[in-house]
């Protein structure tokens, strides 16, 4: 069901066994079912990933996952913690920096989400959860994506690889439709 991807996400063809009925009988359309994974070398870039929106739809769905969240492994945490501090912090403050470095611990990979529609910008989910649920419709939205008519046509989902610390961050989105308006 899942395509694995690496920076170029082929999205998955949805068929008609995908699609099917939620909870309460509400009609679910599957738009995109996407695995894929960063290094640390994606930090500090963008994926976009596109999709099409039919008409007749209530309700737009996303759920974005990514693991793991926190660089576990000290020593290769304090290492990149001293290659950044030699980048940018003065000479003279350095020392405090690596004595105080503790503070800054766990370091922790981040992943953040940007929709927009066949118009144009339709918000962004700047959090740090490593699950994000998010939903739009005409009525109302998640914090940080704007409510409005559900254009049909092209839409895409930028994916903001922020932070990745880990050797690899596995990512997960899926993005579907319901046809009620409802949280």
């Amino acid at each position: 069901m899942w395509e694995r991807s690496h920076i170029q996400p082929k999205v998955h063809n949805v068929n008609d066994e995908d699609n099917g009925k939620m909870k309460g009988g509400a009609a679910q359309v599957k738009l995109l079912d996407l695995q894929g994974y960063a290094s640390p070398e994606d930090s500090k870039t963008h994926i976009r990933i596109p999709f099409e929106l039919d008409e007749g739809c209530g309700k737009l769905n996303l759920r974005l996952q990514y693991a793991p969240k926190t660089l576990e492994n000290r020593e290769k945490a304090v290492q990149l913690l001293k290659n950044s501090y030699d980048l940018y912090i003065l000479p003279e403050n350095r020392k405090y920096a690596m004595e105080n470095a503790d503070r800054h611990l766990p370091l922790k990979n981040l992943m953040t989400l940007s929709l927009d529609d066949a118009r144009g910008y339709r918000g962004a989910c700047h959090r740090q959860d490593e699950l994000q649920e998010l939903f739009v419709s005409e009525r109302e939205a998640s914090p940080g994506l704007m409510a409005g008519e559900l254009v049909p046509g092209p839409w895409s989902v930028t994916l903001s690889l922020h932070c990745i610390v880990t050797d690899t961050c596995d990512y997960h989105l899926q993005i579907w439709t319901t046809e009620e308006d409802a949280i």
